[in-house]
């Protein structure tokens, strides 16, 4: 009886030991060359503005910083040929303005016609 019960510890200790009876699928971390920093961390301002997809309205309303502000934070962070690359970056980029990005789809989608197809 005293052997049987130092068998099942030897046992429950073997297959504890490491995780060898862990489920073997698990996730990933996918490692991002530029992950997004916190809302409250100073740099996701910098962050949002290189980022093509967010607008200065939404940097705006997530951090209540203007356009300006933006602008002058930038300027006092990037090195002047940084910051010169990422304006002439913004003034190309119809997307980072609500309302440019909003009137270029719809020249866009008026060129289209329903029948056109690529």
């Amino acid at each position: 009886m005293i052997i049987s019960e130092v068998k099942k510890n030897a046992l429950n200790i073997f297959f504890k030991y490491k995780g060898f009876m862990k489920k073997k699928g698990y996730t990933p971390v996918t490692k991002v060359k530029n992950p997004e920093p916190s809302i409250d961390d100073p740099d996701w301002i910098i962050w949002a503005a290189w980022a093509d997809r967010i607008t200065f309205e939404e940097i705006e309303k997530k951090t209540g910083k203007r356009e300006s502000d933006v602008i002058k934070i930038m300027r006092r962070s990037l090195k002047p040929s940084s910051f010169r690359l990422w304006r002439k970056r913004v003034n190309q980029k119809s997307i980072k303005h609500r309302k440019k990005f909003e009137y270029s789809r719809k020249e866009i989608t008026s060129k289209i016609k329903k029948g056109d197809y690529l």
